[in-house]
């Protein structure tokens, strides 16, 4: 297998278990390679340089300099090591087929049925969430409430708030 594969509508896992394989859109596993390139290639050569300058400068024990740069370089490789272990478990989800249910990468729009008001989520993986993008996680509540429903379909999300009411207007494939 190639590393992509589709996926269908189902209730994700809610653990955290670090073996769980890591659903991403093309662009999502771009992004983190990008990111990834830079943090190894830009960014820990200048900290490493940075660290090499502020030796130059004396003693260590109070250089506070040194341990700034020491600090950043801790940072780095912690980010690194997590991309890595990331994308060591990514599969890059291609468009599915639309089955007229919600899936990873789909786009439902709802209506809240208190308030009448539409909105239009999209379900990704918890990496490529963005609230203010209507973004939604399909580990999240709401995102795991809607993974599997169709056009018709009535919910019931319960949230720290506490519950939602949807109907599901529409299923739609990603754009």
């Amino acid at each position: 297998m190639d590393g992509t594969e589709a996926m269908p509508f189902r209730k994700p896992s809610l653990s955290n278990d670090s073996s769980d394989p890591v659903y991403l859109s093309p662009e999502g596993h771009k992004k983190l390679v990008e990111e990834l390139k830079r943090l190894r290639t830009v960014d820990r050569p200048m900290v490493v340089s940075e660290i090499s300058r502020a030796r130059d400068h004396g003693d260590l024990s109070e250089n506070a300099e040194y341990h700034a740069a020491k600090e950043r370089q801790v940072h780095i490789e912690r980010k690194i090591g997590e991309l890595e272990f990331k994308l060591s478990r990514a599969r890059v989800v291609e468009e599915t087929a639309d089955t007229g249910h919600a899936y990873l990468m789909s786009y439902v729009v709802v209506r809240d049925l208190k308030s009448g008001e539409q909105i239009k989520y999209q379900l990704v993986a918890a990496e490529e969430a963005d609230f203010d993008l209507d973004k939604i996680s399909i580990k999240s509540p709401v995102g795991a409430g809607l993974l599997g429903k169709a056009k018709g379909d009535k919910v019931k999300i319960t949230v720290p708030a506490g519950e939602l009411n949807y109907e599901v207007l529409d299923v739609l494939k990603s754009e």
